[in-house]
């Protein structure tokens, strides 16, 4: 086997079953890379190793989304991330990414403005890729993903609407995303769950909606209160398919909503306000009403309470509620003097 380097990454040459083969080992360490080299001599000598195949990221993106379409309600999201990744490593193939190009990915997207909740969530998503191209006899050797840290995230801050940021934002909004914010807004429901709402799951009858959550497998219930029946109501009058919610120029499903948010929230002047932002702003709402933390689970459809107890920090009106309660407490109270005993 003979090692090189090519720019900063190593990369390394061999033989195996009489083919001349030429591989990336993903890193710019020597010791790293001399670690993978012996474990590649290994695997040859012992007759293990298989080449992955030759794809590029886009080519196996195409074949991922078609499984994501079948077995995830958030498929759209996943196609919104692929757009990201395919601009900076479609051309790549499989086995020539390494965690050093993962690195500059991150920081790519820092620089242009994306979270870290947003650059791990795509992190995320590669690293899935890379375990689904695996098992397909696709890929072969170690993930990539799996030595790249995922960026520390600020889960305290939560960016909520205000009632006056909403008003701005709807008046901003073409009528069919004004239903869908409104929607968005009144249910907490993620934008997938919306766009894959089915009238199946609707009962009209009793005001209520009950999907099947496929993040934890959980069955979701949520009550409709006035303004979200009314649109639900609205869209059944129209209704053209077995989705809730469709495009009316098409009568298919929407492919992408974000794009029409962002010019809108453009024209309203709002930043940092994403589909997500409306979840936010539905569970931290409800704290500020006065419901409970496990209600707020519920209806969010989160796994456990300490999920839902980063919202608890946004309530700070009912904190101030709270401690005044106690002001009234304090105008019953009487100090006493202390009486000193006379000596003898």
């Amino acid at each position: 086997m003979k090692l090189y380097q090519r720019g900063r990454t190593w990369y390394l040459t061999f033989y195996a079953r009489g083919k001349r083969v030429q591989e990336s080992t993903g890193t710019s360490d020597r010791r790293k890379a001399e670690k993978f080299c012996a474990l590649r001599l290994s695997e040859v000598e012992r007759g293990e190793y298989a080449q992955s195949a030759k794809m590029t990221l886009t080519q196996f993106g195409l074949q991922y989304l078609d499984y994501a379409k079948a077995n995830k309600r958030s498929w759209l999201r996943d196609a919104q991330i692929m757009k990201h990744l395919n601009r900076a490593m479609g051309t790549t193939q499989l086995g020539d990414i390494g965690a050093l190009q993962i690195e500059r990915y991150k920081l790519d997207r820092l620089k242009q403005s994306a979270s870290p909740a947003t650059v791990n969530r795509e992190v995320a998503l590669l690293k899935h890729m890379f375990n689904l191209a695996e098992h397909w006899k696709l890929f072969f050797g170690r993930n990539p993903v799996r030595g790249v840290k995922f960026l520390q995230e600020d889960n305290v801050q939560i960016r909520s609407l205000s009632e006056a940021e909403e008003e701005k934002l709807l008046q901003c909004c073409s009528p069919y995303l004004q239903d869908l914010v409104t929607f968005a807004i009144n249910t907490g429901l993620r934008l997938g769950e919306i766009l894959n709402l089915r009238w199946e799951e609707v009962d009209l009858e009793n005001a209520a909606i009950k999907i099947l959550v496929r993040k934890n497998r959980r069955m979701l219930e949520i009550p409709l209160n006035d303004t979200a029946l009314a649109v639900v109501n609205g869209w059944c009058g129209l209704r053209k398919c077995e989705n809730v919610f469709y495009n009316p120029e098409t009568g298919g499903p929407w492919k992408d909503l974000w794009l029409g948010l962002k010019k809108a929230c453009r024209k309203a002047g709002l930043s940092d306000v994403t589909w997500h932002t409306f979840r936010h702003s539905f569970a931290s709402r409800l704290i500020r009403n006065g419901a409970d933390l496990v209600t707020v689970k519920e209806l969010l459809g989160h796994s456990s309470v300490s999920v839902t107890m980063r919202y608890a920090h946004t309530n700070r009106e009912a904190k101030k509620r709270a401690v005044g309660l106690l002001a009234g407490n304090g105008a019953k109270m009487v100090t006493l003097p202390v009486l000193k005993t006379k000596k003898g």
